[in-house]
């Protein structure tokens, strides 16, 4: 027994796929903007920043710069954010960057 597709039926799928698809992407958007968080949580979340990059530049003053590039770049794959410049703007990043802490309860995100 063959299975016969109509036309109509056919052109149908294929309009409700594109329009599926079009609707996917208007969600994520290009870098740099802002998506729905996946958990329901917090709203809206970024996606993920060049850590290795941002992190670079944000360490390129520190004394340590390989210890502040490791903890950074833990901080900007959890929080998905590197405050801007080679000190300070922690708060930039919101209370993910600025509570994490140590395990000797330090400020954990440079």
């Amino acid at each position: 027994m063959a299975f016969k597709v109509h036309f109509p039926t056919l052109a149908l799928a294929f309009l409700l796929l594109f329009v599926f698809q079009v609707c996917c992407f208007e969600v994520v958007g290009g870098p740099g903007k802002m998506i729905p968080s996946p958990n329901g949580g917090n709203g809206w979340v970024f996606p993920m920043p060049d850590c290795g990059k941002l992190c670079g530049v944000r360490c390129s003053k520190h004394s340590r710069p390989n210890l502040c590039k490791r903890a950074c770049g833990t901080c900007c794959f959890r929080c998905k954010c590197v405050p801007p410049g080679t000190y300070g703007n922690r708060e930039v990043c919101g209370s993910c960057y600025v509570n994490m802490t140590t395990h000797h309860n330090k400020p954990k995100c440079p």
